[in-house]
């Protein structure tokens, strides 16, 4: 199982911080129903959420006596950050080597390759 520094996300965490993204801010409650069966006990995503708050992830408002969860980091900063991670982890930093990886796969079409090179060369000029 992954462990995850304090600027990484777990699974369970990466999971949650969808839920927040898509219908944050809201309570642990409606949380916990989002989930599909067999749903988690309330406590474990109390637990979660109070995990990625330290992390600095997450943040809360007090609502008529409730908590209500929302993302405090925005997805493209967390995906940035786990991609980069992914392809330091995996590919030994190299980007092209996560490229042809997906090549040798068949996980990427030439037209797509075509595409890449497209934006690559425009990002250039």
């Amino acid at each position: 199982m992954r462990k995850a520094t304090k600027d990484q996300l777990t699974p369970k965490e990466e999971e949650l911080m969808q839920f927040l993204w898509e219908h944050g801010p809201i309570s642990i409650s409606k949380l916990v129903e989002l989930y599909p069966d067999p749903r988690p006990h309330f406590n474990t995503v109390s637990t979660v959420v109070r995990r990625l708050e330290a992390k600095g992830f997450v943040e809360h408002s007090e609502s008529g006596g409730s908590f209500h969860y929302y993302a405090k980091v925005k997805k493209e900063y967390v995906r940035s950050r786990s991609f980069g991670n992914f392809i330091k982890n995996y590919f030994s930093g190299s980007y092209y080597g996560a490229v042809s990886s997906l090549v040798q796969e068949d996980k990427i079409s030439a037209d797509e390759l075509k595409e890449l090179l497209r934006l690559v060369e425009r990002k250039g000029k």
